[in-house]
Parts: structure tokens; sequence; C-alpha cells
């Protein structure tokens, strides 16, 4: 972990959850954390409880990410986690809600790659996250299952456009997270538990344990076009 001492890390979604698992841990390594979130007051909470730098933007709107980005100097390893829950039927789900699942996870990090351009160092890291639905779909979330299949398909080709930069992405299975929690509700542990059943190692994943596959990717030099799933076994169930 000596290769991020003092390296500039950029985690969007970084206030929370997995990206915010992934900050403390690049921070604990001695990286230099800038978070870009959503919400203003809790990306300031958590920017000033765990001495990162911080920025707010909405990443579907590229007028916005290019003024957020302006003053920033330069990133070595960019982590790109913005995404929220998006499900519904095909057929009758409201279509502009739908679009959210591709204006979030590829316009929105494309935007910020762009933004960014020559300011992302010649040798940065680029880390996506897909989700275990590119492998295992299931009814509902069809729109969701193909934006993630889409970050893997991306990640392939960036690692070509993007070299000597190095592009690669997780794929977690059910995590427990915040947006996990606020998805479901009350429902939470029951679904929990009805995943974990089905499970070989009978347990989900945890945020922390999510982000040290990430900063594996940040560190391993020779990764690239891959996409490290972190799931339990869940696709394979």
């Amino acid at each position: 972990m000596e290769k991020i001492n003092g390296k500039k890390v950029m985690v969007v979604g970084g206030s929370s959850g997995i990206g915010l698992a992934t900050a403390k841990q690049a921070k604990a390594e001695g990286a230099i954390v800038t978070i870009l979130g959503y919400n203003p007051d809790q990306t300031k909470l958590i920017a000033e409880e765990n001495e990162f730098n911080w920025r707010v933007a909405d990443v579907t709107k590229q007028e916005t990410i290019y003024e957020t980005l302006s003053d920033v100097q330069q990133v070595d390893h960019l982590v790109l986690l913005a995404g929220t829950f998006v499900a519904g039927p095909i057929l009758n789900a409201d279509i502009t809600y739908l679009h959210k699942a591709f204006d979030e996870r590829i316009w929105g990090s494309l935007h910020i790659i762009r933004a960014l351009g020559t300011r992302l160092s010649s040798n940065a890291s680029i880390t996506f996250t897909s989700g275990v639905l590119a492998d295992r779909p299931v009814p509902g979330m069809a729109i969701l299952a193909a934006a993630s299949s889409a970050v893997e398909a991306l990640v392939r080709g960036l690692c070509l456009e993007l070299a000597p930069r190095r592009v690669n992405a997780v794929s977690p299975g059910t995590t427990d997270s915040p947006l996990l929690a606020k998805s479901l509700g009350a429902d939470r542990e029951i679904f929990i538990n009805s995943v974990k059943d089905k499970l070989p190692l009978k347990r989900i994943a945890t945020p922390d344990q999510v982000a040290s596959a990430i900063l594996f990717l940040m560190t391993n030099e020779i990764m690239t076009g891959e996409t490290i799933h972190v799931d339990g076994g869940q696709r394979l169930v």
C-alpha cells in the first residue's frame, strides 16, 4: 500500500457505503483523499469527520461536473461509485426514471473522466463498479442489469483507449450498505437472510470487503481491463 502513500485519490460517491469505506482505507494508507457526493450537508460532514477534501455535484449534469472539478490539479486514482437503485418493469415503469441507470453509471462516469482529462495522471487507475446483476439478472431489474453489463464492456474498451492508465471494475454482490437499507426498509433483514441461505459462504459482503478489492486494483500495476467479483459466489447460484 506504500504505492498510494501521498497519491491523490478521488472517490465519486464517497460519502457513504462502499465509497466511504474506500476513502477511509485510502486515507489510512497515506493517500490525499477527495470525495465527491450528491448531498452537500452529508458530504461536508463526512469530509470534516475524516479530513477528506470534498466536492458536491450531480454526476448526470455535465456542466456542473466541469465546474466542480475545474480547480482539481491532479488525480492519481479515480473511483467511480455513483449510482442509485433503479428498478421497475420495462413495460410500465417511468422511462425517465429508468434512464437514471445509464445516466449515473455510464454517462456520469464519462462526464467525470472527460472533465478531468489530462489531469488524470498518465499512470492513473480508474475503478468502476458494476454488480452481480450483470451475471444474474432478475425480473424488474433488467435495466440495472444492462447498465452493469455496459460498465464492464466500457472498462474493457477504456483500458485500451486511455492506456497507459489502468481501467478496471469491481462487481459486488449483495452488500450490507446504506443503499441496501434505504432500498429495502423494513424488509432488509428478510432479504439479507434469503440471500445468505443461497450463497456458498452463507454471508454477504461488507462495504470494507468491497473497498479492499478496490484498493487492490489501485495498487496492482498490471491489472487492467478486468472485473473482480466480490460476491461470495452469488453469480454462480
